[in-house]
């Protein structure tokens, strides 16, 4: 475990260089390991695909307790078998007027109901929340629906637009500019500040893709809207490589 300080009120804890799901969980195991210390005046612990970045206040935080206690920690101690997560079902309609970009994949040999199967189904890792507030980028993308971004971003893409970039999917939370190839779309929010937890997942939880019909979309629409429908969260303990 590498320990770095690139501003004065930040430190970046490395647990290596590779991009796998043991060391994500890891870092979320010691995101909560620190959280129980309640050392005053730590204000956010942010994780990424290696490493995680504490910010605190300068003014409440002694930095050299900080640092202390996390040099003593035992990385190789993290043991991923005790991190619980969250697997979060979200509804999508692939295609049509809600993933225009479903033909940049089809082929004589590879159709949307291919992409679909492929991208539907399956457990997703939360590797980090970015690029804007809930978006979630996901590892475990079949590489056969890898695709480029596109050549020229688009102004305005949807909230709730289903996305590949390169080698990862994600969701749009919000409307935004993006580049990425849009394939569907949720009629769930993402965000929604009247829920307990606006955000429906964090970093190191799982999603789950739910292929569903145009009709299906209208009617979760409606349901949400009334206040009738809710997403499906299931908590699981976590495995290493599941």
């Amino acid at each position: 475990m590498e320990i770095k300080q690139f501003s004065e009120d930040a430190l970046t804890i490395y647990l290596g260089d590779t991009v796998d799901v043991e060391t994500n969980q890891k870092l979320m195991l010691l995101k909560s390991l620190i959280e129980t210390w309640k050392l005053k005046g730590v204000k956010e612990i942010v994780p990424s695909y290696t490493s995680l970045t504490v910010h605190f206040d300068i003014l409440n935080t002694n930095v050299n307790t900080l640092k202390k206690k996390l040099r003593e920690v035992d990385s190789d101690s993290l043991d991923a078998s005790e991190l619980s997560y969250k697997v979060v079902e979200i509804p999508v309609c692939y295609g049509g007027e809600y993933g225009p970009d479903v033909e940049r994949f089809e082929s004589e040999e590879f159709t949307v109901e291919d992409l679909i199967k492929l991208h539907s189904g399956k457990e997703y890792h939360i590797f980090m929340l970015g690029f804007m507030p809930g978006f979630p980028f996901l590892g475990g993308l079949d590489e056969k629906l890898f695709k480029d971004r596109l050549d020229n971003p688009r102004t305005n893409i949807p909230g709730g637009s289903v996305g590949i970039g390169g080698e990862q999917t994600g969701v749009y939370p919000f409307d935004s500019p993006g580049g990425w190839n849009i394939i569907g779309r949720t009629p769930v929010p993402l965000y929604d500040k009247r829920r307990k937890d606006p955000i429906l997942y964090e970093a190191g939880d799982r999603i789950v893709f739910r292929s569903i019909s145009e009709g299906e979309y209208d009617t979760i629409t409606e349901a949400y809207n009334n206040g009738v429908y809710k997403a499906k969260v299931t908590e699981r303990g976590s495995e290493i490589g599941n």
